[in-house]
């Protein structure tokens, strides 16, 4: 059965519902975002978690230390790396890594043997936006991907589609954040209940 991540997690009330109703990681992004949250939060959060929830830090070009002292006080089981992180950097995590690539086109096939990460994570390619566009991209690329390494598929998914793109891609997981919300970092409960329940549905 397919895995659900819900990204951009601001608050324990969302981030329970989530788990209760079947999530199996959630987000918590310390880029620039309007999602953003800082550690004082996530430690709070987290300790607020019921146990065998996966806690994943999203970061944006951020150097190893700050990422390494985000894991350690926000009680991060995995990082998710969305800029233009070398696979050095990625080794230096590992192995509780994983690589984000905007995708534009399919060259980005041609990247992931660089990097050594417990699992790709592909979004739609924006010129500003790192996530969260609210925009698909071409699921064939994805689906070509899968041979690769475990693949996880973000970018414009929302209770509507998710179904679809699980039944044709077979990804490892699924990722969310814009599908499910009421504003940007609060969530809406029945979009969540709706969307978790089409993706272990597929």
């Amino acid at each position: 059965m397919v895995k659900v991540k819900i990204c951009g997690i601001t608050n324990l009330d969302d981030a329970l519902v989530a788990t209760e109703l079947g999530a199996d990681a959630l987000g918590f992004v310390f880029a620039d975002s309007p999602r953003r949250i800082v550690l004082d939060q996530v430690q709070e959060i987290a300790a607020g978690l019921p146990p065998f929830v996966c806690k994943v830090g999203v970061f944006v070009d951020s150097g190893f230390e700050e990422i390494q002292r985000a894991i350690s006080i926000g009680s991060l089981d995995l990082v998710q790396l969305h800029g233009s992180e070398d696979p050095d950097l990625c080794r230096l995590l590992a192995p509780r890594v994983v690589k984000s690539f905007r995708v534009k086109d399919e060259s980005v096939l041609d990247l992931l043997s660089r990097y050594e990460v417990r699992a790709y994570l592909f979004d739609t390619y924006n010129k500003v936006l790192k996530g969260g566009t609210g925009q698909v991209f071409d699921w064939d690329i994805a689906k070509s991907a899968t041979e690769k390494g475990r693949i996880i598929l973000s970018g414009g998914l929302n209770p509507d589609n998710v179904m679809q793109a699980v039944c044709d891609v077979r990804p490892y997981a699924v990722d969310v954040s814009s599908g499910v919300e009421s504003r940007p970092g609060k969530k809406d409960h029945q979009k969540l209940r709706s969307f978790i329940q089409a993706a272990k549905g597929a």
